[in-house]
């Protein structure tokens, strides 16, 4: 008896149990489903939203685009100092 032959039929036989349990399986096995919460919903509303809009103010930030562009822009070294000093002791704090 050749063991190579016995090998080959018993892997057909295999693949076959097989394919019957994944069919079986297949047939008896519900189906999913997915509810998304209110909470969900909202959120999926407010990044819509955020996606929709732009990076940058363009009305805030085109009046000192001009006055840069003009060579007009100044910042006041005082007012500079005075908040970078603030935000430094809110980090030791």
């Amino acid at each position: 008896m050749r063991i190579e032959a016995y090998n080959q039929i018993q892997s057909l036989y295999q693949t076959q149990k097989v394919r019957q349990t994944q069919k079986a399986n297949a047939v008896n096995r519900p189906s999913d489903q997915i509810s998304i919460s209110s909470f969900g919903k909202d959120m999926q509303v407010a990044k819509a939203a955020l996606a929709s809009t732009p990076d940058i103010r363009e009305d805030i930030t085109a009046d000192i685009k001009k006055q840069i562009q003009n060579g007009t822009y100044s910042v006041s070294t005082e007012s500079f100092a005075d908040k970078l000093l603030a935000k430094y002791q809110q980090g030791l704090a």
